[in-house]
């Protein structure tokens, strides 16, 4: 905890610290202890975690779009949609088992 400069604050006459009093003086003491972000730091970072989050969106959105497609034909019975599964579900499972493989 970071001490504070300042007297300790009483209460009553039994002369124990003001327990809420101390925790707002530690806390102001440790903020001042921050090495807070420059203006080009924030903008940077909020630019990157704004592409991150469209790309994220943009990605699962398509998936969103073709397990629907995959599903409807399922449920409809349609063969080419069924078969479209069928790729998607074998492609699914190779990429699994390549990305689990040791180098």
């Amino acid at each position: 905890m970071a001490k504070s400069k300042s007297r300790p604050v009483t209460t009553g006459s039994n002369n124990e610290p003001n327990v809420i009093v101390k925790y707002f003086l530690d806390t102001r003491a440790e903020l001042r202890r921050v090495t807070w972000p420059t203006r080009d730091e924030t903008k940077n970072l909020t630019l990157i975690i704004v592409a991150v989050t469209l790309v994220m969106a943009f990605f699962l959105g398509a998936l969103d779009y073709i397990f629907q497609i995959v599903v409807a034909g399922i449920v409809g019975g349609d063969w080419i949609r069924i078969g479209i599964a069928v790729v998607l579900f074998i492609a699914g499972t190779a990429a699994f088992y390549y990305n689990s493989q040791e180098v």
